[in-house]
C-alpha cells in the first residue's frame, strides 16, 4: 500500500509514521495540528473555485476562526490575514498559517513524539 500525500508517494513505514504521530498528538491534546496541516496539503490541491470557497471556509470554521473546534494556537496577525480573505480565499490563503504550525511541530511536537512509547512502539514493528 502507498500513501499519496501532495504529490508524494509514501512507503507504508512513512505512512505508519504519520499514524503513530498524529496519536502521539491526540495523546497530548494537540492532534488539531496535524490534522489542520494535512487538511491545507488538501486544500492546495483544489483547482475548482466554487470548491476552494467552500473547502477554504471549513477549514476556517473548524481550526482557525476564534473559538473554533479545534482552533489552532497562530498569532493574531495571522489570523486576521486569514479573517480578512476568507471570502475569496486564494491557494496560499492559509499558508503562513501552516508554515507556523510545521515549525510548532517540528520544533516542538516531533522531539517529544521521538522519546515517546508511541515511538518506541513503532520501531518494534
Amino acid at each position: 500500500m502507498i500513501c499519496c500525500c501532495s504529490g508524494y508517494f509514501f512507503p507504508p513505514p512513512v505512512v505508519a509514521g504519520m499514524h503513530a504521530f498524529t496519536e502521539f498528538l491526540k495523546s497530548e491534546y494537540s492532534e488539531e495540528n496535524i490534522l489542520f496541516w494535512k487538511a491545507c496539503e488538501e486544500y492546495k490541491k483544489i483547482t475548482c473555485r466554487t470548491e476552494m470557497t467552500c473547502e477554504a471556509n471549513r477549514i476556517y470554521s473548524e481550526f482557525v476562526q476564534t473559538e473554533a473546534p479545534r482552533q489552532i494556537n497562530i498569532d493574531c496577525k495571522t489570523r486576521a490575514t486569514i479573517t480578512k480573505n476568507i471570502n475569496d480565499p486564494e491557494l496560499v490563503i492559509f499558508e503562513m498559517a501552516q508554515a507556523h504550525i510545521y515549525r510548532l511541530m517540528t520544533r516542538d511536537s516531533y522531539p517529544r513524539f521521538l522519546k515517546s512509547d508511541i515511538y518506541q512502539a513503532l520501531l518494534q514493528k
